[in-house]
């Protein structure tokens, strides 16, 4: 019995001996950002379901629709199950290993072999029933940057899912906008060809009574033809928008949902100190760097491969020759054994892994920070369009005042004699486009919105009051 005892009494020893971790420890990247971004910052709060600020009731449902069965996000939580098992892998083999085994067999010897007379036959069975146990000792910390990494490679699916969250939601509030400028155009152009039919049919009497010329008749036909062009392509594209909101919704086919929105909100300023805070905020930024902390991990799982593998291995159990002697005392056996493997060649592929893990590591960090810029970007972008959109949506809108103005004065004018019929062709025809365009503006503004939520990462709490 000396002996397992004395090489329990080394396992225990390198044990407690501590582990030497190998492998770099994880430091966030210093990031030169800036201080505040270009608009003035402001302490008001954003809620977690920033959509509801939108103040639409069919929008908050769909939301809720979506947010239940998108399949983007079905396959997002699925992703999240699996590296969450595959995280509990990477713990499990950090512990001891049971395994139970039980075995019966019978053989015959050669005589020959066994230099014996050929009358006599060896023949014999064999039972057998055992435990064995084995263990690694982590002693480099292979083990534990195992379960490091894929810890973090669970927290980045987790931002993962979240950020397959947000886009979603973005998608689904797009859509309803974009859906809703499309409706009002097509109302918009349906109630023009209406308008310029009856011009038309008033025009075509005018001609046949001989009050106008034929040119003035033609033009009205161009203009309502203009207009008839108009309404397919906005049914097309209201029809595809629906149908991309379908999907959004988790619906297979069907009718889908149609009513829009006007996308008018009253939204929040941008809190202070955005840009540091945007790093912890962003799902997408997030994930970035919980890959960044799994491929540093991997480089202490490649290091430790170059160093030597302890493992204590054991088994005991029973043996005998008789079935029902299998439990009886003086069958017992059993083994221990404390193994060391030092890689001593390999043609140069565990240094090269090694490389490859820091080269990941490497593709990872310019990842992060291309994610970081890219974000920065986004927010920027998304606070010039939400300003500048804001006051072009404004002109537009004055303009279609001024050319409404405009077509009943000529209307008047024409009617009195004063002015040709193209003068009223034109008017109508400036006015009609404005108003499309005042329309497009709107859905401009809310996409302009929707996207600087997304670039925010959704909600924002509101920030500390400033002191004194």
């Amino acid at each position: 019995m000396r002996t397992p005892q004395r090489l329990l009494a080394a396992a225990l020893a390198l044990a407690l001996a501590g582990c030497a971790t190998v492998g770099p420890d994880y430091e966030r990247p210093e990031l030169p950002l800036p201080e505040s971004f270009s608009a003035p910052a402001a302490a008001q709060a954003a809620p977690d379901a920033w959509w509801t600020l939108f103040g639409d009731g069919d929008l908050d449902r769909l939301v809720e629709e979506a947010l239940a069965a998108n399949q983007d996000l079905a396959a997002a939580a699925a992703r999240v199950e699996e590296a969450r098992a595959l995280a509990g892998v990477a713990r499990a083999e950090r512990w001891p290993r049971l395994d139970a085994g039980a075995s019966a067999s019978s053989a015959k010897l050669s005589a020959a072999t066994l230099g014996l007379p050929e009358e006599f036959e060896v023949e014999y069975d064999a039972y057998r029933a055992n435990a064995s146990l084995s263990f690694e000792l982590d002693f480099w910390g292979r083990l534990a940057r195992a379960h490091e990494a894929a810890r973090a490679e669970l927290l980045a699916s987790e931002e993962g899912r979240r950020n397959v969250r947000l886009a979603v939601v973005a998608g689904v509030a797009g859509a309803w906008f974009d859906l809703g400028a499309f409706d009002r155009q097509l109302a918009l152009s349906r109630s023009t060809v209406e308008s310029r039919r009856e011009s038309v049919r008033l025009q075509r009497l005018r001609f046949e009574a001989g009050t106008i010329s034929e040119l003035d008749l033609s033009q009205a036909e161009a203009e309502l033809a203009a207009a008839e062009a108009a309404v397919p392509q906005l049914e097309r594209a209201a029809r595809q928008t629906a149908n991309r909101l379908g999907v959004l919704l988790g619906r297979f086919g069907g009718e889908a949902p149609r009513g829009g929105a006007s996308g008018e909100a009253g939204l929040p300023a941008v809190p202070v100190g955005l840009p540091s805070d945007l790093l912890a905020r962003r799902p997408d930024l997030a994930a970035a760097e919980q890959a960044l902390v799994a491929a540093n991990a991997r480089i202490g799982v490649a290091r430790a491969a170059l160093f030597p593998s302890i493992s204590l291995t054991g088994s005991a159990g029973s043996e005998s020759r008789e079935l029902d002697e299998l439990l009886s005392s003086g069958t017992g056996v059993w083994q221990v054994a404390l193994g060391l493997l030092q890689p001593v060649f390999h043609g140069g592929k565990l240094r090269r892994q090694v490389a490859a893990s820091e080269a990941r590591q490497r593709q990872a960090l310019a990842a992060y920070a291309k994610a970081v810029q890219t974000a920065l970007a986004e927010v920027e972008d998304a606070l010039v369009a939400r300003r500048t959109l804001a006051a072009e949506r404004a002109a537009l809108g004055r303009r279609a005042e001024a050319l409404g103005r405009a077509r009943r004065l000529a209307t008047l004018r024409y009617d009195a004699g004063d002015a040709s019929y193209l003068e009223v062709l034109d008017a109508e025809r400036n006015l009609f486009r404005a108003e499309l365009e005042l329309v497009g503006a709107e859905r401009a503004e809310a996409t302009a919105a929707i996207a600087l939520f997304r670039a925010l990462g959704g909600g924002w709490k509101a920030a500390d009051p400033a002191p004194d």
